[in-house]
């Protein structure tokens, strides 16, 4: 008997660990890896970007928490039903979600064509804009012709740029300037003075990561309970946490070098990576960084595609390739049109704009109603359950 809970135990240890590496592979992306989210969000708050960091990954893992508790305790099946019941007896207010959603997924699309084309540009100098057209094209072709491939490969890309971003960060960490004086010193200049931005910006920056939400309480199903989805959150908090905070700390101490090259601050781990010196480590991130972000290009607009191929506009359309490529077309050259402003851009106000949206209709809902009638609900089953014994 014990040898079988031992095992139960391990199997539900496993699945919550696994339901905390797919919000941990979803937030470190390539707009993770290549420094940009940071470097916009919290290197420029000095030594309250760590607590920003910090809290921003506490409010995201929260809100997911609140979300899968939700969505798992009511057996619901989609993300509308979620934000229903979250906004009931206001339930069109789920129409919010939709646009944040679809707006920031055109975002990501931009981000991902934007930061490959970045990317490219600094290993063969040429015109940017030439790079988003080529990478453009080859997202669009790529989502037509080979998206099973790449969404075999996405998985493997996403850890693999994982590991070596980590492994840039710490190397850069130590080999950068000496961290506990940049951070003393800006104490002793601005002092608490950017604690109300630092939290204003961890409030965004966990906002637009809610873009990962319907994802998250699909593959949170596999959680038998709210202890479970805990666990999997509180695993999930840590482990966002340390990568963010640890990416804070290195761009923190060469932030002085990058920001003074024209185009440092777009790709500031690329930067670094170069200075450090270490050839074989700036091929290896180049590549990954590139094919990770065309792989994130190519799942997020299949994805779009999927959801829109059969609207009403080209329901006449029988070839189902054509209607894939109208609408794949359409879809890429709108992000396109972004990208053109550049990763910062699109990061600091695409982003920026989709985080204030999703602090009212996802954050903070979900941390007030949501927590509310959670807890409500809990009591109302468990009343339920002593009364039919």
């Amino acid at each position: 008997m014990k040898k079988i809970n031992s095992t139960m135990k391990s199997t539900s240890f496993f699945t919550a660990v696994s339901v905390g590496m797919v919000l941990f592979s979803a937030h470190a992306g390539g707009g993770f890896a290549t420094g940009n989210q940071a470097n916009t969000y919290f290197v420029n708050l000095g030594w309250t970007g760590i607590i920003s960091a910090v809290l921003a990954m506490f409010l995201l893992t929260f809100t997911m928490r609140e979300a899968m508790i939700m969505f798992n305790e009511r057996n619901l099946t989609t993300y509308k039903e979620l934000f229903s019941n979250l906004f009931h007896p206001f339930d069109k207010l789920t129409v919010f979600f939709d646009i944040f959603f679809y707006i920031m997924v055109i975002m990501a699309i931009a981000a991902a064509i934007s930061g490959a084309a970045s990317a490219m540009q600094q290993y063969v100098p040429f015109n940017y804009q030439f790079y988003v057209i080529v990478v453009g094209f080859v997202v669009l072709a790529l989502t037509v012709f080979g998206a099973d491939l790449v969404r075999k490969v996405s998985t493997v890309m996403g850890m693999v740029i994982l590991v070596t971003a980590i492994s840039i960060y710490t190397i850069g960490s130590i080999k950068g300037g000496n961290i506990v004086e940049i951070f003393s010193m800006n104490y002793m200049e601005f002092g608490f003075q950017n604690m109300p931005k630092a939290i204003m910006n961890a409030f965004v920056y966990a906002g637009f990561q809610c873009v990962t939400l319907p994802t998250m309480i699909i593959c949170g199903k596999v959680l038998e309970d709210r202890n479970q989805v805990k666990k999997a959150m509180n695993f999930s908090f840590i482990i966002n946490a340390i990568a963010l905070t640890l990416s804070v700390v290195m761009l923190s101490s060469w932030n002085s070098f990058y920001s003074s090259i024209e185009g440092g601050s777009t790709l500031p781990t690329l930067m670094i990576t170069k200075e450090i010196g270490m050839e074989a480590l700036v091929v290896i991130y180049g590549i990954c960084l590139v094919l990770c972000l065309l792989t994130t290009g190519v799942t997020t607009t299949f994805g779009f595609v999927s959801r829109f191929e059969n609207v009403k506009m080209i329901e006449k359309i029988e070839n189902p390739v054509k209607k894939r490529v109208i609408v794949s077309a359409f879809i890429i050259m709108v992000s396109m049109i972004i990208s053109m402003a550049g990763l910062t851009n699109i990061i600091k106000y695409g982003y920026g704009y989709c985080g204030y949206l999703a602090i009212a209709i996802v954050v903070v809902p979900f941390l007030t109603v949501g927590v509310y009638k959670n807890r409500r609900y809990r009591r109302t089953s468990i009343k339920l359950a002593s009364e039919s014994i």
